[in-house]
Protein backbone atom coordinates (compact mmCIF):
# COMPACT_ATOMS: atom_id res chain seq x y z
CA UNK A 1 0.00 0.00 0.00
CA UNK A 2 2.87 2.49 0.89
CA UNK A 3 4.65 1.50 -2.25
CA UNK A 4 1.64 2.53 -4.57
CA UNK A 5 1.22 5.70 -2.86
CA UNK A 6 5.14 6.58 -2.32
CA UNK A 7 4.85 5.68 -6.79
CA UNK A 8 1.58 7.90 -7.21
CA UNK A 9 2.28 10.80 -4.71
CA UNK A 10 6.12 10.69 -7.32
CA UNK A 11 4.41 10.92 -10.15
CA UNK A 12 2.21 14.02 -8.96
CA UNK A 13 5.40 15.37 -6.97
CA UNK A 14 7.50 14.94 -10.73
CA UNK A 15 4.92 17.47 -12.46
CA UNK A 16 6.43 20.26 -10.08
CA UNK A 17 9.93 18.93 -9.13
CA UNK A 18 12.70 17.61 -10.57
CA UNK A 19 12.58 13.60 -10.55
CA UNK A 20 15.06 13.69 -7.33
CA UNK A 21 12.77 16.05 -5.24
CA UNK A 22 9.80 14.10 -6.37
CA UNK A 23 11.13 10.97 -5.16
CA UNK A 24 12.39 12.36 -1.21
CA UNK A 25 9.42 14.31 -0.86
CA UNK A 26 7.42 11.22 -1.82
CA UNK A 27 9.36 9.38 0.46
CA UNK A 28 9.18 11.76 3.12
CA UNK A 29 5.39 12.00 2.69
CA UNK A 30 4.58 8.57 2.97
CA UNK A 31 7.13 7.77 5.95
CA UNK A 32 5.33 10.77 7.90
CA UNK A 33 2.16 9.69 6.84
CA UNK A 34 2.50 5.57 7.81
CA UNK A 35 4.20 6.83 11.50
CA UNK A 36 3.86 10.27 12.55
CA UNK A 37 0.74 12.21 10.45
CA UNK A 38 -2.30 12.11 11.16
CA UNK A 39 -4.92 12.92 8.63
CA UNK A 40 -5.52 16.53 9.34
CA UNK A 41 -1.75 17.15 9.18
CA UNK A 42 -1.34 15.19 6.19
CA UNK A 43 -3.87 17.95 4.59
CA UNK A 44 -1.38 20.35 5.95
CA UNK A 45 1.44 18.88 4.17
CA UNK A 46 -0.26 18.41 1.03
CA UNK A 47 -0.88 22.35 1.66
CA UNK A 48 2.64 23.28 2.17
CA UNK A 49 3.71 21.41 -0.62
CA UNK A 50 1.39 23.06 -2.71
CA UNK A 51 3.23 26.28 -1.71
CA UNK A 52 6.93 24.71 -2.46
CA UNK A 53 5.17 23.83 -6.18
CA UNK A 54 4.00 27.64 -6.28
CA UNK A 55 7.32 29.04 -4.76
CA UNK A 56 9.66 26.51 -7.18
CA UNK A 57 7.31 27.73 -10.42
CA UNK A 58 7.65 31.15 -9.41
CA UNK A 59 11.73 30.65 -9.05
CA UNK A 60 11.42 29.05 -12.51
CA UNK A 61 9.63 32.06 -14.05
CA UNK A 62 11.89 34.85 -12.53
CA UNK A 63 15.14 32.45 -13.61
CA UNK A 64 13.72 32.30 -17.03
CA UNK A 65 13.05 36.01 -16.85
CA UNK A 66 16.69 36.08 -15.67
CA UNK A 67 17.46 34.36 -18.72
CA UNK A 68 16.06 36.20 -20.93
CA UNK A 69 17.55 39.94 -19.47
CA UNK A 70 21.09 38.01 -19.55
CA UNK A 71 20.42 37.15 -22.96
CA UNK A 72 19.26 40.59 -23.71
CA UNK A 73 22.12 41.71 -22.31
CA UNK A 74 24.53 39.90 -24.59
CA UNK A 75 22.62 40.89 -27.54
CA UNK A 76 23.49 44.37 -26.25
CA UNK A 77 27.40 43.95 -25.45
CA UNK A 78 27.36 42.39 -28.84
CA UNK A 79 25.67 45.89 -30.82
CA UNK A 80 27.65 47.75 -28.11
CA UNK A 81 31.40 45.32 -29.57
CA UNK A 82 30.07 45.88 -32.95
CA UNK A 83 29.63 49.46 -32.53
CA UNK A 84 32.90 49.83 -31.13
CA UNK A 85 34.39 47.94 -33.91
CA UNK A 86 32.53 50.23 -36.27
CA UNK A 87 34.04 53.26 -34.14
CA UNK A 88 37.67 51.61 -33.84
CA UNK A 89 37.85 51.54 -37.71
CA UNK A 90 36.92 54.93 -37.82
CA UNK A 91 39.26 56.04 -35.62
CA UNK A 92 41.73 54.18 -37.74
CA UNK A 93 40.86 55.97 -40.52
CA UNK A 94 40.61 59.62 -39.22
CA UNK A 95 44.38 58.61 -38.18
CA UNK A 96 45.74 57.48 -41.98
CA UNK A 97 43.57 60.91 -43.11
CA UNK A 98 45.57 62.67 -40.53
CA UNK A 99 48.65 60.95 -41.13
CA UNK A 100 48.37 61.83 -45.09
CA UNK A 101 47.33 65.27 -44.54
CA UNK A 102 50.99 65.92 -42.37
CA UNK A 103 52.73 64.44 -45.54
CA UNK A 104 50.97 66.46 -47.71
CA UNK A 105 51.13 69.83 -45.74
CA UNK A 106 55.08 69.02 -45.43
CA UNK A 107 55.27 68.56 -48.97
CA UNK A 108 53.73 71.90 -49.45
CA UNK A 109 56.06 73.45 -46.30
CA UNK A 110 58.85 71.86 -48.72
CA UNK A 111 57.43 73.48 -51.78
CA UNK A 112 56.86 76.64 -50.21
CA UNK A 113 60.51 76.89 -49.05
CA UNK A 114 61.01 75.99 -52.86
CA UNK A 115 59.35 78.67 -54.01
CA UNK A 116 60.72 81.00 -51.51
CA UNK A 117 64.40 79.82 -52.93
CA UNK A 118 63.34 80.50 -56.19
CA UNK A 119 62.24 83.90 -55.67
CA UNK A 120 65.23 84.86 -53.42
CA UNK A 121 67.38 83.57 -56.48
CA UNK A 122 65.08 85.64 -58.91
CA UNK A 123 65.05 89.10 -56.58
CA UNK A 124 69.07 88.58 -57.34
CA UNK A 125 68.62 87.87 -60.74
CA UNK A 126 66.43 91.29 -61.29
CA UNK A 127 69.32 93.18 -58.78
CA UNK A 128 71.91 92.11 -61.21
CA UNK A 129 69.55 92.84 -64.48
CA UNK A 130 68.98 96.39 -62.95
CA UNK A 131 72.47 96.73 -62.74
CA UNK A 132 73.20 95.54 -66.04
CA UNK A 133 70.41 97.88 -66.95
CA UNK A 134 71.78 100.60 -65.50
CA UNK A 135 75.40 100.40 -67.17
CA UNK A 136 73.77 99.43 -70.27
CA UNK A 137 71.94 102.62 -70.41
CA UNK A 138 74.66 104.63 -68.95
CA UNK A 139 76.88 102.89 -72.58
CA UNK A 140 73.89 103.65 -74.21
CA UNK A 141 73.99 107.76 -72.77
CA UNK A 142 77.30 107.53 -73.87
CA UNK A 143 76.26 106.52 -77.46
CA UNK A 144 73.94 108.61 -77.87
CA UNK A 145 76.34 111.33 -77.02
CA UNK A 146 78.84 109.99 -79.71
CA UNK A 147 76.32 109.77 -82.25
CA UNK A 148 75.08 113.45 -81.70
CA UNK A 149 78.53 114.63 -82.40
CA UNK A 150 79.23 112.17 -85.16
CA UNK A 151 75.78 113.64 -86.53
CA UNK A 152 77.16 117.29 -86.11
CA UNK A 153 80.24 116.10 -87.88
CA UNK A 154 78.35 114.31 -90.90
CA UNK A 155 75.99 117.62 -90.38
CA UNK A 156 79.28 119.68 -90.82
CA UNK A 157 80.83 117.12 -93.80
CA UNK A 158 77.46 117.09 -95.89
CA UNK A 159 77.47 121.21 -95.51
CA UNK A 160 81.20 121.21 -96.65
CA UNK A 161 80.26 118.65 -99.51
CA UNK A 162 77.09 120.27 -100.33
CA UNK A 163 78.92 123.83 -100.56
CA UNK A 164 81.82 122.19 -102.32
CA UNK A 165 79.14 120.96 -105.00
CA UNK A 166 77.31 124.36 -104.77
CA UNK A 167 80.49 126.47 -105.52
CA UNK A 168 81.42 124.65 -108.33
CA UNK A 169 78.05 124.80 -109.79
CA UNK A 170 78.58 128.74 -109.25
CA UNK A 171 81.14 128.49 -111.69
CA UNK A 172 79.70 125.87 -114.31
CA UNK A 173 76.53 126.70 -114.75
CA UNK A 174 76.15 130.30 -117.01
CA UNK A 175 77.79 128.30 -119.39
CA UNK A 176 76.15 125.33 -119.09
CA UNK A 177 72.72 126.68 -119.02
CA UNK A 178 73.30 129.04 -121.81
CA UNK A 179 74.55 126.55 -124.13
CA UNK A 180 71.64 123.55 -122.76
CA UNK A 181 69.07 126.02 -122.43
CA UNK A 182 69.21 129.49 -123.96
CA UNK A 183 69.84 131.32 -121.05
CA UNK A 184 72.20 134.28 -120.07
CA UNK A 185 73.11 134.38 -116.41
CA UNK A 186 73.13 138.19 -115.24
CA UNK A 187 75.87 138.37 -112.40
CA UNK A 188 76.58 135.81 -110.36
CA UNK A 189 74.80 132.87 -109.10
CA UNK A 190 74.71 132.55 -104.93
CA UNK A 191 72.81 131.55 -102.00
CA UNK A 192 69.99 133.20 -100.95
CA UNK A 193 66.91 133.79 -98.56
CA UNK A 194 63.66 134.20 -100.56
CA UNK A 195 59.84 135.48 -99.15
CA UNK A 196 57.51 133.01 -100.52
CA UNK A 197 53.39 134.16 -100.96
CA UNK A 198 52.67 133.92 -97.33
CA UNK A 199 55.66 136.48 -96.09
CA UNK A 200 58.19 133.43 -95.27
CA UNK A 201 61.54 133.16 -95.36
CA UNK A 202 62.72 130.46 -97.85
CA UNK A 203 66.58 129.09 -97.80
CA UNK A 204 67.66 128.84 -101.18
CA UNK A 205 70.92 126.83 -102.66
CA UNK A 206 71.10 127.95 -105.89
CA UNK A 207 69.60 131.84 -106.98
CA UNK A 208 70.12 133.94 -109.73
CA UNK A 209 68.39 135.87 -112.61
CA UNK A 210 68.49 135.19 -117.12
CA UNK A 211 67.11 136.43 -119.42
CA UNK A 212 65.76 134.53 -122.68
CA UNK A 213 64.01 135.66 -125.70
CA UNK A 214 64.23 139.12 -123.58
CA UNK A 215 62.05 137.45 -120.92
CA UNK A 216 63.82 137.58 -117.40
CA UNK A 217 63.93 134.19 -115.82
CA UNK A 218 64.70 133.25 -112.24
CA UNK A 219 67.06 130.44 -111.47
CA UNK A 220 65.88 128.31 -108.34
CA UNK A 221 67.98 125.41 -107.17
CA UNK A 222 69.62 123.20 -104.96
CA UNK A 223 72.26 120.41 -104.71
CA UNK A 224 72.18 117.36 -103.80
CA UNK A 225 74.75 114.62 -102.83
CA UNK A 226 72.70 112.10 -103.90
CA UNK A 227 69.57 113.11 -105.73
CA UNK A 228 66.22 111.18 -105.66
CA UNK A 229 62.94 111.11 -107.22
CA UNK A 230 61.75 112.43 -103.80
CA UNK A 231 64.40 115.38 -103.65
CA UNK A 232 62.94 116.10 -107.25
CA UNK A 233 59.36 116.37 -106.24
CA UNK A 234 60.09 118.12 -102.61
CA UNK A 235 62.08 121.02 -104.76
CA UNK A 236 58.90 121.65 -106.50
CA UNK A 237 57.05 121.73 -103.67
CA UNK A 238 58.72 123.34 -100.91
CA UNK A 239 60.43 125.82 -103.32
CA UNK A 240 58.92 126.81 -106.80
CA UNK A 241 55.28 126.09 -105.55
CA UNK A 242 55.60 128.22 -102.42
CA UNK A 243 57.45 131.01 -104.78
CA UNK A 244 54.66 130.95 -107.43
CA UNK A 245 53.98 134.58 -108.27
CA UNK A 246 56.84 136.59 -105.96
CA UNK A 247 59.47 136.11 -108.54
CA UNK A 248 59.32 136.13 -112.49
CA UNK A 249 59.35 132.80 -114.05
CA UNK A 250 61.10 130.41 -112.64
CA UNK A 251 63.60 127.98 -114.17
CA UNK A 252 64.48 124.72 -111.46
CA UNK A 253 67.50 123.32 -111.24
CA UNK A 254 69.54 120.12 -109.27
CA UNK A 255 72.96 119.43 -109.17
CA UNK A 256 74.33 116.12 -107.77
CA UNK A 257 77.30 114.18 -108.10
CA UNK A 258 74.94 110.99 -108.59
CA UNK A 259 71.43 109.84 -108.75
CA UNK A 260 69.86 107.22 -105.99
CA UNK A 261 68.56 105.09 -108.80
CA UNK A 262 68.01 105.02 -112.59
CA UNK A 263 65.22 107.16 -113.82
CA UNK A 264 65.85 109.97 -112.01
CA UNK A 265 66.98 112.60 -114.15
CA UNK A 266 64.25 111.25 -116.43
CA UNK A 267 61.56 111.99 -113.84
CA UNK A 268 62.89 115.35 -113.48
CA UNK A 269 62.92 115.67 -117.15
CA UNK A 270 59.05 115.52 -116.87
CA UNK A 271 58.83 117.76 -114.44
CA UNK A 272 60.63 120.70 -116.02
CA UNK A 273 63.82 120.56 -113.96
CA UNK A 274 67.13 120.25 -115.08
CA UNK A 275 69.84 118.41 -113.92
CA UNK A 276 73.80 118.70 -113.88
CA UNK A 277 76.13 116.20 -112.25
CA UNK A 278 79.12 117.43 -110.76
CA UNK A 279 80.96 115.39 -113.85
CA UNK A 280 79.54 118.00 -115.89
CA UNK A 281 81.37 120.78 -114.53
Amino acid sequence: MATNTRDRLRERLSGAFPARQAELLADVVVEAYDTLVKASDFSELKAIVGDLAQAQKRTEQRLEALVQRVDGLAQAQTRTEQRLEALVQRVDGLAQAQTRTEQRLEALVQRVDGLAQTVDRLAQTVDRLAQAQKRTEEEVAKLARGLSSLRKEVGGLTGTVGYTLENEAFKALPALLAADHGLAVRGRLRRDWMTDREGNAIEVNIVGEATRDGETVTIIGESKSQLSAKAVDELLRKKIKRLEGTVPAMFPVLVTHMTTEPGVAGHARQKGVAVYHSYDF
